[in-house]
């Protein structure tokens, strides 16, 4: 045993889940809605009772989705930003989604390794949230990833007949797939992250049109 040892534990906002509370903050009640989030949670409580039982360092960060270019291209995300620039290219077809009215708290990735980082230098071992304070739908973010890819989205249809067609050559960008909605659907995360800023100093550089930017750009580049 190394007492001086930190450790850091990678919590979720995903183990939120459905609350009714919004902002979601380091007191908001968990309710997870996946395995993936169930195991989060167990993971969160037994670094809070080994901090508190054995006062190891062990800080929690509840971290929102935090995004880059590296990001898995399993992910909706970078499954946009990369759809995107395949169909630019001319090599793949419609990009296919899911609940276009999922809101999530998408941040830059390198911001919060920064959060992290300054969670480990604390003087003392806490849970923290780490988010940007605003939150955008799955439709409003592949709006904004297709006017980074030189497009301009208008969108038709509700439900599953919802698509995202291209306003200037009328081709469809955005169709609906119904194997992509989740059994047990988180419908709005929003994160406030008041405590990291106080107590760390941290807060998010890096807005949501500049990672989106970002991202698109970098897949552009990929399949030129």
């Amino acid at each position: 045993v190394v007492p001086e040892a930190r450790f850091y534990q990678a919590s979720t906002s995903e183990m939120f889940g459905n609350t009714p509370h919004s902002p979601q903050d380091e007191q908001t009640p968990f309710h997870p809605r996946s395995p993936y989030a169930i195991a989060k949670v167990f993971a969160h409580w037994t670094a809070v009772n080994y901090r508190e039982a054995h006062g190891m360092f062990c800080t929690s960060g509840i971290l929102f989705n935090h995004e880059s270019p590296l990001r898995g291209a399993e992910f909706l995300t970078r499954k946009v930003s990369l759809g995107l620039a395949r169909l630019a290219a001319g090599t793949d077809g419609a990009l296919a989604l899911g609940n276009l009215d999922s809101r999530r708290d998408w941040g830059f990735a390198g911001d919060y390794v920064e959060g992290m980082h300054r969670m480990l230098q604390a003087d003392k071992a806490d849970d923290f949230v780490l988010a940007t304070g605003r939150n955008a739908s799955v439709r409003e973010f592949t709006t904004l990833a297709a006017e980074a890819a030189g497009r301009e989205l208008e969108w038709d249809g509700e439900g599953i007949e919802a698509r995202g067609i291209d306003r200037k050559t009328g081709q469809v960008v955005v169709k609906i797939d119904p194997r992509l909605f989740r059994p047990a659907e988180v419908n709005v995360l929003l994160g406030n992250y008041a405590k990291a800023k106080r107590e760390l100093g941290w807060e998010t550089k890096v807005s949501l049109e500049q990672l989106i930017e970002m991202m698109v750009e970098a897949d552009m580049r990929r399949v030129a």
